[in-house]
């Protein structure tokens, strides 16, 4: 039986959900259900860009959700935001980043660890 390798994907970002990946603040990179994240995998490499800087991490674990509000309740909610924002706020910054019909394609919680 052959293992195939981890796959490598790319994500651009915005930075200061960037720098609060690079600091180790953010582990949790919440996306909705477009095809690449689908082809993701708990293993593989993921490759976050801001600008001019990149940052490579490893995804540890994928989690999918209905809706926003199903992946709030079940995520670690410091993990995904910046330091202190509340529940109605991480709620607020995904639902203006995506609407509705991007939601309905199904969340995700991507759990990335820094690579060295």
């Amino acid at each position: 039986m052959t293992t195939k390798p981890p796959a490598e994907h790319a994500l651009n970002i915005r930075k200061p959900y960037f720098d609060l990946i690079a600091t180790g603040t953010k582990t949790i990179e919440v996306r909705v259900g477009y095809g690449k994240i689908r082809k993701m995998a708990a293993g593989d490499t993921l490759r976050f860009t801001s600008g001019d800087d990149t940052l490579t991490t490893r995804i540890t674990a994928l989690h999918e959700y209905k809706s926003f509000e199903e992946m709030l309740d079940a995520e670690d909610n410091t993990a995904i935001g910046e330091p202190g924002m509340t529940r109605d706020g991480l709620l607020a910054a995904c639902r203006a980043i995506y609407p509705p019909e991007k939601e309905a394609l199904g969340v995700f919680a991507i759990h990335v660890n820094r690579q060295a």
